[in-house]
């Protein structure tokens, strides 16, 4: 596992934002980098959520009964990220793609 300051890690982050705006879809090459891009963000926010998840839990079992005055940050973080944590894919962004301009 490369550390993330080291070269293999920094030739392996992406180079192209999570979204389709201003790529060209005959080139294949930025077709998939920005694919993967849109993965890799929504892999983020699904694992943001797992520790987040993984937190509250631990603080409901440490708070016993005083669990919703103690925990209600947590359990509000979690909420909000629950919203967006699935993994839904690239396609439909993708195909259904409208640019800002």
């Amino acid at each position: 596992m490369p550390t993330p300051e080291s070269d293999l890690f920094k030739a392996k982050k992406p180079t192209v934002p999570p979204t389709f705006d201003g790529v060209d879809y005959d080139d294949n090459k930025r077709l998939a980098q920005a694919r993967d891009a849109v993965i890799r963000e929504q892999w983020v926010r699904s694992m943001m959520a797992r520790l987040v998840r993984e937190e509250l839990s631990k603080c409901y079992y440490k708070e016993g009964v005083n669990h919703l005055e103690k925990c209600g940050r947590l359990r509000e973080r979690y909420f909000e990220l629950l919203k967006e944590s699935k993994i839904r894919g690239y396609i439909f962004q993708q195909q259904n793609y409208v640019s800002k301009e």
